[in-house]
């Protein structure tokens, strides 16, 4: 059963045809000629028949609108400005596109830059999500193509024999070739909307594109800051091995020489055993991110231990670092952007659905050749063609047609969900980053003065313990706070830097490096530092 094209302004947009029509009917009678005077009649006759139904054609697009929702973008309503105070060199001030396009060049690390340029080009997750985009677009020249006609081309050469029983008995050959063409018209716009569908989906592969940039460029950049981490943990707990062997071997000699008791010597051992077994720890740590490093850049597990054997400090943050207001990440995060390209999709789907319950009209044709001997196959007499127009509409169905736009409709509203929801965790990525980050500063100015406090400690109750004023308690619990602290301040310089890295992807930073103007290129080529 049919129903009533949606859109009731029709008649007010349907433009003068009459001329239109007249003028394409003269076109194509002209461009008919009768081969030979005895087949005029027959030719005249499917000439008109196509002047007929290609005006009619013509008449239906100017007439008809493709049928379902046309796409309104939601309307986002984030707030004006971050509900976190904005501390540490933090502030509101617009963020410069070519700072968030190459933010690790900020932490001005030549090994992390040539890190992030190699994983652009080598990681497989990477590479698997361009493969995505390519295939989208294949998709939609999939669609695109069935815009336009199909033209077939085939032929044959049989040799038959019929039955005497039913027949002559007689052996013949029957010669055939020749062309058919179909087209189904768009009247109704299932095909417009198919095609609008692939090209939403298309631009919500490039966003999943860029999503997969900005998080590899994260962990690259996190793993490789964890990495140093890690060699500044060794470089404090192998310091601390060392001077705790001195104390060691000063509380032997006094426990040998008679001057001290044997708990003093037992306490410095384990004290330092304790101190040594932690870096077998640390190096399994160091090695997991290099390994890690290694397997985002697509390569081996070993590649980037030979680059990073030397250690380095861990790298610095700028001093002020502009965050913007929250519209502007909102406007730039690729997951954003592409569950609001996914919404678009799949309403243009509904549109897709929505043009099953009105009916096809079709024009097919062919030309060709057919004899009974190979001799006379080409000659004139052996041509036949066909020309009609064809429409077909599912009349009844107990509902199907209707209940595939109810789906439509459905996923269409989870959709929905999912954009607002992209847009809610967003914000909740980038508040939480701006505390962390902040936070994370305070504590390390407070262990840095704790730290620089424990080793003054150390230093006191080593003195006094050698004029004899303290027991070797103090010195202990001195030199394993001064260890606990250090190592903790390792942790936080670390996490501080880790912390601008995902302060920087939750503001969509690093996507827009990629070439090809809207990120949908193959291929990624690096800038110079």
């Amino acid at each position: 059963m049919g129903a009533t094209p949606p859109n009731g302004n029709e008649k007010s947009h349907r433009p003068d045809i009459s001329s239109r029509e007249k003028h394409m009917k003269k076109r194509i009678h002209q461009s008919c000629p009768d081969p030979q005077p005895a087949a005029g009649r027959r030719s005249r006759c499917a000439c008109g028949l196509l002047a007929v139904f290609a005006a009619a054609a013509c008449l239906t697009f100017g007439a008809c609108a493709a049928v379902g929702p046309d796409y309104v973008r939601p309307q986002d309503d984030p707030p004006t400005a971050w509900h976190t105070d904005l501390q540490k060199g933090l502030s509101e001030a617009p963020a410069d596109p070519l700072t968030l396009s190459r933010w690790w060049v900020t932490l001005n690390d030549p090994d992390l830059s040539r890190l992030v340029e190699r994983a652009a080009l080598g990681n497989l997750d990477l590479a698997e999500a361009r493969a995505r985009v390519r295939e989208a677009r294949a998709r939609r020249g999939i669609s695109t193509a069935a815009l336009f006609p199909v033209l077939d081309a085939s032929g044959a050469a049989t040799r038959s024999r019929s039955s005497e029983n039913r027949g002559s008995g007689e052996t013949g050959n029957f010669y055939t070739a020749g062309f058919d063409a179909g087209w189904e018209l768009d009247v109704f716009g299932g095909v417009r909307r198919s095609i609008e569908a692939a090209e939403m989906d298309l631009q919500a592969s490039q966003e999943e594109l860029h999503d997969v940039m900005v998080s590899l460029l994260a962990e690259v950049a996190l793993n490789y800051v964890e990495a140093r981490t890690f060699q500044a943990r060794l470089d404090v707990a192998e310091a601390n091995v060392v001077a705790q062997e001195e104390t060691f071997g000063l509380t032997r000699s006094r426990y040998e020489a008679g001057l001290s008791s044997e708990l003093a010597f037992q306490e410095s051992l384990f004290n330092l055993e304790s101190t040594r077994s932690q870096i077998p720890r640390l190096r399994a740590g160091l090695e997991a991110a290099k390994n890690r490093l290694a397997v985002l850049l697509g390569e081996q597990p070993g590649a980037v231990h030979a680059e990073l054997a030397e250690r380095r400090p861990i790298p610095l943050t700028p001093l002020q670092m502009a965050v913007g207001v929250p519209a502007d990440a909102l406007r730039r995060r690729p997951d954003v952007r592409r569950a609001e390209r996914s919404l678009a999709a799949q309403t243009a789907r509904i549109g897709v659905a929505t043009a099953d319950l009105y009916p096809k009209f079709s024009l097919a044709g062919g030309i060709g050749l057919e004899s009974l001997a190979a001799g006379d196959f080409l000659e004139y007499a052996s041509r036949t063609w066909n020309l009609g127009p064809s429409f077909s509409w599912n009349v009844f169905d107990a509902g199907a047609i209707r209940r595939n736009i109810e789906v439509q409709s459905a996923l269409q509203e989870q959709a929905l969900m999912r954009y607002e929801s992209a847009l809610l965790i967003a914000l909740e990525e980038v508040e939480n980053a701006l505390v962390a980050y902040a936070e994370e500063q305070f504590r390390r100015e407070s262990l840095t003065l704790a730290t620089d406090a424990a080793g003054k400690a150390v230093q006191l109750a080593q003195e006094q313990y050698k004029a004899g004023l303290v027991d070797f308690s103090n010195v202990l619990i001195a030199q394993r706070s001064l260890l606990t602290l250090q190592d903790e301040l390792a942790i936080t310089e670390g996490a501080v830097t880790g912390n601008l890295v995902r302060l920087y992807k939750a503001l969509g930073g690093g996507w827009r490096s990629m070439a090809g103007g809207d990120g949908g290129g193959d291929v990624w080529k690096p800038k110079a530092s």
